[in-house]
């Protein structure tokens, strides 16, 4: 399964259209574009951490945790601004958010404005599902999410690491670290489809480019 196709069964690419004025469809196809460069932030702050995956863990209960999630997918209005809190930490300029909604609007023909504005709510639901998933991911997990969001972060996964949702929403050894390796295609096998999409250029990480390329522009 692919990590768009997790958002659309958790509801949050409704409530992203819903509040974009724009077709299911659509959020789909911007949140293709931008989630790589938004795992790619992840990645890089875990690897940041002097305590690895302990200290994101941290840091995202800091930002809100899992209600992040819940407050893209409650009827209100998303605060974005915790969103764009997210992009603070995870890309550190305005600059770099502006080249990721551009690169993202090049590629998929959506306009770059309409990004610009899913980019803190899609931030919001990536930092909410992995915090939910150190946290013990179905507990609270929210109404729309069916079975709970342990099953389907195992549905993602796959058989990367062990293929059970319970195991990697357990809150204990790994359940960030299991959901943010496979995510990115790490050393638990990947996460099919995603992890390949991830390795554009082969170094892993493709907010790397999207660094380069806006340190180029100063």
């Amino acid at each position: 399964m692919q990590l768009t196709d997790l958002l659309g069964r958790l509801g949050g690419l409704q409530s992203m259209a819903r509040e974009l004025g724009v077709s299911e469809q659509q959020a789909a196809s911007g949140a293709d574009a931008l989630l790589p460069a938004i795992l790619g932030g992840f990645k890089r702050q875990a690897q940041s951490q002097p305590s690895g995956l302990e200290g994101l863990g941290g840091l995202l209960g800091q930002l809100g945790g899992g209600s992040l999630m819940d407050e893209v997918l409650a009827p209100q209005a998303t605060p974005v601004q915790h969103g764009n809190d997210v992009l603070g930490q995870i890309f550190g300029s305005k600059d770099v958010s502006r080249a990721v909604a551009g690169q993202a609007a090049a590629q998929t023909g959506l306009d770059a404005s309409l990004l610009k504005k899913m980019l803190p709510m899609l931030a919001m639901l990536v930092a909410g599902m992995m915090a939910r998933s150190q946290s013990g991911g179905a507990a609270g997990a929210g109404p729309s999410q069916g079975g709970g969001l342990g099953d389907l972060l195992g549905g993602l996964m796959g058989g990367a690491a062990g293929g059970s949702g319970a195991g990697m929403a357990s809150g204990g050894g790994g359940g960030l670290g299991d959901l943010l390796g496979g995510l990115m295609g790490g050393g638990r096998g990947g996460a099919g489809g995603l992890g390949a999409m991830l390795d554009m250029d082969g170094n892993g990480n493709p907010l790397d480019d999207i660094l380069r390329m806006v340190a180029q522009r100063r």
